[in-house]
């Protein structure tokens, strides 16, 4: 509270210091979450599209899938997905983006040629390849979509902790650092309206011994002659 702060000038310049160092904090965060929220709002749209382009490859996956299973076979499927020999890799850096660090995934060997799949292409169909480039397609486009629902994560908790910070610095911290600086300004105005007061006192008083000595004196000096 206010009450609490002892007034003083050293006082009153430390908390006025600790005024212009938070308004540049306030300022700095504000732009800060300003431009997160732009960033958000920009990976939001590149996030709807890729839930799209997911959703649609995953039912044009399930499709192919469904026509090989009745065309060739539940047991051919299985093989052909069995016999692949060489996994896809996936690897994460990471990238700054205003200062938040978000997960950036790479991936290889993902997309193969019909001689990667490992299945026999003399005992399979078009079909079985055509699923293969479908699941792959599907692989793709979900190592994509989970570097981009992260970065949205990532960035959504940033955006609220900033946004704390400034409602803090905002209703909090500066609304009682100025209580502050204004109860101080108000007991040292007081103080100076008191020492003006006693300094008029002390030099009425030191006016009327004066006159009362030089009246003395030119009392004697009146008797003398």
């Amino acid at each position: 509270m206010a009450q609490d702060v002892k007034p003083t000038r050293k006082n009153l310049m430390q908390i006025e210091d600790r005024i212009e160092l938070s308004e540049r904090g306030h300022d700095t965060l504000e732009q800060k979450r300003d431009g997160l929220i732009m960033e958000f709002m920009d990976i939001l749209d590149q996030a709807q599209n890729v839930r799209a382009d997911l959703e649609e490859t995953y039912d044009r996956a399930q499709d192919r899938i469904d026509m090989a299973r009745a065309m060739e076979g539940d047991v051919t499927v299985r093989g052909a997905a069995a016999a692949l020999k060489e996994h896809p890799e996936i690897t994460t850096q990471s990238k700054n983006i205003m200062g938040v660090v978000v997960p950036q995934i790479e991936s290889t060997k993902v997309r193969k040629s019909l001689d990667e799949r490992g299945y026999g292409v003399l005992g399979t169909s078009a079909r079985i390849d055509e699923v293969a480039e479908a699941y792959e397609e599907l692989l793709e486009q979900i190592i994509l979509a989970a570097e981009v629902e992260t970065a949205m994560k990532e960035l959504l908790d940033e955006i609220e902790t900033t946004k704390r910070r400034v409602n803090a610095l905002e209703f909090t911290l500066l609304p009682n650092l100025r209580e502050s600086q204004d109860y101080i300004e108000q007991k040292l105005e007081e103080q100076e309206r008191e020492e003006i007061f006693r300094m008029k006192k002390i030099k009425s008083k030191k006016e009327e011994a004066e006159k009362a000595e030089r009246e003395a004196r030119e009392d004697a000096e009146s008797a003398t002659a």
